[in-house]
């Protein structure tokens, strides 16, 4: 199965590792330092508006962060 993440956007919901509120990990120095990391590394897709959430996906050996205007909650609901 497939989760919708926006911006006509989806992932295997397989390949998720982990959704993260924004608000509440930014606040955190190591949050920041692997979002930049993964943003030098091409990593980061990035989203048309103000990024309420990011998507961490692990597949084929390659890990990719989604940032998502949708809640963490929102995206949470969709997995159930």
């Amino acid at each position: 199965m497939y989760l919708s993440i926006g911006n006509d956007l989806a992932v295997r919901e397989s390949s998720v590792i982990g959704i993260f509120d924004m608000d509440n990990t930014s606040t955190s120095k190591r949050t920041r330092e692997f979002l930049a990391k993964a943003e030098s590394q091409g990593q980061v897709v990035p989203c048309d508006n103000l990024p309420k959430s990011f998507i961490l996906t692990a597949e084929y050996g390659f890990s990719r962060v989604y940032l998502t205007s949708l809640s963490s909650a929102t995206l949470e609901k969709r997995l159930k």
